[in-house]
């Protein structure tokens, strides 16, 4: 009973796998303000679990449903032409999940990037994955490792997926890092700047992020990219991450563009 159950969640989401990059003149995008777009999306795809829960299944089943919702998101960014996509799939805490759960995840993880390979290489997407790798089970390593190989020369989007992955983790290893460098003579202290410490993160070479995304309703950063999202806009939203939509994506966008960024400084008509 279990499994059907199961099954029957899992293909919920499956009706859109036949979704498609999206045209710049597709109805999904007919109010979309070109000229003020985010460079840069940041989401946290949370509310797998409770997705489950209100579909009375396994947990491990909001999980499956969410790689569907992660494709078509990637779609949309595609489509609007975003420079890249940030999203946050496994933390450096989710290791106090239970044990099968992370097994699952894991496993997930594998099977679909297997899966997506080639459809993602033929998308033009250039795919990087940060945090600590070297800590994931070293089958899963090696498929990143050729997954990266296969699409480094692409020019699409760069979609980035934070595995094995915490904001200050990854700060504490920017600054050996460079206390290395500066020990062996590489660099001196003076030379240590805001460039040389973005340099060192894991997102080198990615513009700042322009938007966070977070679903589900909880309202907080969770260890994601923490220097990287300094000025960031946010943007909250109830929506469970297996039904987050590229409506609610494009949503977002709107958002976004009503959104008055002046970075610590005033705008014109504001002096």
């Amino acid at each position: 009973m279990i499994k059907k159950i199961l099954s029957k969640a899992v293909t919920s989401w499956a009706g859109r796998d036949d979704f498609e990059i999206p045209e710049h003149d597709s109805p999904l995008f007919a109010e979309i303000d070109w000229d003020k777009l985010p460079r840069h999306v940041a989401v946290i795809m949370d509310g797998n679990g409770r997705w489950g829960k209100e579909h009375s299944v396994l947990r491990t089943a909001g999980h499956s449903a969410g790689v569907g919702t992660l494709k078509n998101i990637l779609k949309t960014a595609i489509g609007l032409k975003l420079d890249a996509l940030t999203v946050y799939a496994f933390s450096t805490e989710n290791w106090k999940r239970p044990e099968t759960e992370v097994n699952f995840l894991m496993n997930l993880f594998y099977e679909s990037l297997k899966k997506e390979l080639q459809e993602l290489h033929e998308d033009n997407v250039q795919i990087h994955f940060i945090g600590r790798i070297d800590g994931l089970p070293e089958s899963l390593q090696k498929q990143m490792r050729e997954a990266e190989d296969l699409m480094k020369n692409n020019t699409g989007v760069k979609f980035n997926v934070a595995v094995n992955y915490g904001g200050q983790d990854e700060l504490v290893r920017a600054v050996k890092k460079i206390a290395a460098d500066v020990q062996a003579g590489k660099i001196s202290p003076e030379a240590i700047d805001e460039t040389l410490v973005e340099n060192s993160l894991d997102t080198c070479g990615n513009l700042p992020v322009d938007l966070v995304i977070r679903t589900s309703g909880d309202m907080r950063l969770s260890n994601f990219l923490l220097w990287q999202a300094a000025y960031a806009e946010f943007y909250f939203t109830d929506v469970n991450w297996p039904d987050f939509s590229p409506e609610c994506f494009v949503d977002a966008m709107k958002a976004f563009a009503n959104r008055d960024r002046r970075f610590g400084g005033l705008n014109d008509n504001k002096k």
